[in-house]
């Protein structure tokens, strides 16, 4: 799938990852998803891969970009706002 979150509101992408859950428990598949989403990247037990210049790697879910800047926002977002005055 992918950027299966760009026509997603967060509770719909909480309901993708109960789905994902749902068909993984009934079926053996692997689910192949390229995101933004600090969302979708949570989901318990995935592989998650950073592609960069310097190639791809393998990463823990908190060591993305994504994670992070979403992170430092939410917990603060006048430090990110004030900029635009």
């Amino acid at each position: 799938m992918d950027e299966t979150e760009a026509a997603l509101s967060p509770s719909k992408q909480l309901s993708l990852l109960y789905f994902i859950k749902e068909h993984l428990r009934h079926n053996i598949s692997q689910f192949i998803v390229a995101t933004h989403s600090p969302m979708l990247m949570a989901y318990p037990g995935a592989t998650i891969y950073q592609i960069s210049d310097d190639g791809m790697k393998k990463v823990d879910f908190e060591d993305t970009d994504h994670y992070s800047i979403t992170r430092s926002f939410l917990n603060n977002p006048d430090a990110y706002l004030r900029h635009l005055e």
